[in-house]
């Protein structure tokens, strides 16, 4: 299947223009022979909200969706949003589309909440990890710091994924002698990749809000932790390129490392941790 990576910058705020332009590269990566197209964390909303005073806020059944499906036809697209739900609850959130309809709604399970970030203000945490069908293969979503929590990527691939689908709007953190972020992606999806031996495909925005410059670098690992495609750096791009799911079975018989996880033993020991008073 070829994968299109649509590393974009996205207009705070301005769902109409940021769609309009989501529909310009659905075009081209179809043009291009794109069986999925993805985009990155938010890319329909912007990412700090706090400097909005207008509620930004949209249904996952709501008709920015509906029409990028549409839109899209039978190729496959993952967007990023802000999602209104039924009882007032806010979440960041992914669809992803095909086949013009809503197949998958991802919510991000963990917000991160400490010095720049203020993302538990805004929104509520997801309460579910789930891998779904499509009709190339199984997949997940994770959204950017879901990642950075390994036990998740881990449920996901126990749950049948053989891809692992990452939006991000990752920037420049101001504080580089504590955290170097682009160096920190490198790692983390090349380390999914080997030791869960799947197809991790992560996807950076672009552009500045607030003191965030988001650098981009997206990019495609597979199986043995190779990387296969690339962005470039603080620029926007369409970065194609055909994968083949076949390599993850082959992979996963060569070096048998997610057969055996003995799902019960860790359910033993995280209930354990639990009752000693572990974070609930």
């Amino acid at each position: 299947m070829r994968i299109a990576l649509a590393q974009i910058d996205s207009v705070l705020g301005d769902t109409e223009e940021n769609l309009r332009k989501a529909k310009e590269v659905v075009a081209e990566a179809r043009d291009r022979g794109a069986d999925l197209t993805v985009f990155p964390e938010l890319s329909l909303s912007g990412y700090a909200l706090a400097e909005l005073g207008d509620d930004v806020a949209i249904a996952a059944h709501s008709k920015p969706i509906s029409s990028l499906a549409e839109a899209a036809g039978e190729m496959a697209v993952v967007v990023g949003f802000c999602e209104e739900g039924q009882r007032f609850q806010t979440y960041n959130s992914a669809a992803y589309l095909e086949g013009g309809v809503l197949r998958h709604l991802h919510r991000k399970l963990y917000l991160p909440n400490y010095r720049i970030y203020e993302e538990r203000k805004h929104y509520n945490p997801g309460q579910s990890m789930r891998a779904f069908d499509t009709r190339f293969g199984r997949m997940a979503m994770l959204i950017c710091n879901d990642a950075w929590q390994t036990f998740l990527p881990f449920i996901a691939v126990q749950d049948g994924a053989q891809v692992l689908i990452i939006p991000a709007d990752s920037g420049s953190y101001p504080y580089p002698e504590l955290l170097d972020t682009k160096s920190y992606w490198r790692g983390i999806t090349r380390f999914y990749a080997r030791m869960l031996e799947s197809y991790v495909i992560f996807v950076n925005r672009v552009g500045q809000q607030e003191n965030l410059v988001f650098w981009g670098y997206s990019h495609v690992v597979d199986p043995w932790g190779m990387i296969v495609a690339e962005g470039p750096v603080y620029e926007e791009a369409l970065i194609t390129v055909d994968i083949d799911l076949g390599n993850v079975r082959r992979r996963r018989r060569e070096v048998p490392l997610v057969k055996e996880a003995r799902l019960a033993l860790l359910a033993k020991e995280l209930n354990r941790l639990v009752e000693e008073g572990g974070d609930l």
